[in-house]
């Protein structure tokens, strides 16, 4: 297994532990697990690693236990961050998350810094395959808030928070392909980026997401397109 897909399967592990803790560990009844176990199979993962993780977060098998806590700071030019974690070890991960910052040209905040820039979205992503007006139709029939095109990638359907399982499984029987299932921050404002602060701006969040207790990452910067190609 690579280094990159080792640590895809860290995280999904530990979400799916987490969501079988907080709501049990039958994903019918249990809106997070069922995304959680949606990114499993999206990542290849084994069943049993799956069963065991969800038994882990039961009870069922002993395991650590994690705690889930956000981090929110600012980025190279004032970019807005919000950084999702789950740890064992909270002041081990709120020192790494600093010392990131830091190092990236930004700095930690304190809690609700930046977290009112962002809304909170239920993300569904719908295989190429169908066109826009069919995933449009069925999404409005299963009380999405918005579609919106991935060129090549296939669609995204976007739902409230409380949404996303009622909307992904109406989806699913209505035939569609589906794939990743989260929920995601949208930034309600943007900040432009260009030169020595774009740069920097990437490479923070490459390092944030390369920690093994970070989750997820957002953030609210926008580079040019043909920018971000050159510093890839």
């Amino acid at each position: 297994m690579g280094a990159s897909k080792g640590k895809l399967y860290t995280k999904v592990i530990k979400e799916i532990t987490v969501a079988a803790r907080l709501g049990g560990g039958n994903p019918d009844g249990n809106a997070r697990l069922r995304a959680a176990i949606a990114a499993a199979r999206e990542a290849n993962m084994p069943s049993d690693t799956v069963s065991r993780a969800v038994k882990k977060g039961t009870g069922e098998l002993e395991g650590e236990s994690y705690e889930e806590v956000t981090y929110e700071g600012y980025g190279p030019g004032g970019v807005a961050v919000m950084v999702e974690c789950l740890t064992d070890n909270r002041n081990r991960t709120a020192s790494d998350v600093r010392i990131l910052f830091n190092k990236g040209g930004g700095n930690l905040g304190t809690e609700g810094a930046v977290g009112w820039m962002f809304h909170k979205k239920g993300v569904i992503t719908v295989k190429p395959g169908p066109t826009e007006d069919q995933v449009m139709e069925k999404a409005i029939e299963a009380g999405a808030e918005d579609v919106v095109p991935q060129g090549a990638d296939g669609f995204e359907v976007r739902t409230a928070p409380v949404d996303l399982h009622t909307v992904a499984t109406h989806l699913e029987s209505a035939g569609l392909p589906l794939g990743e299932q989260k929920w995601s921050f949208f930034p309600q404002t943007t900040v432009k980026l260009d030169g020595d602060n774009a740069r920097k701006m990437l490479k923070l969040m490459d390092t944030l997401e390369d920690n093994d207790d970070v989750q997820n990452v957002h953030a609210n910067f926008e580079i040019d397109e043909a920018l971000m190609e050159s510093l890839q």
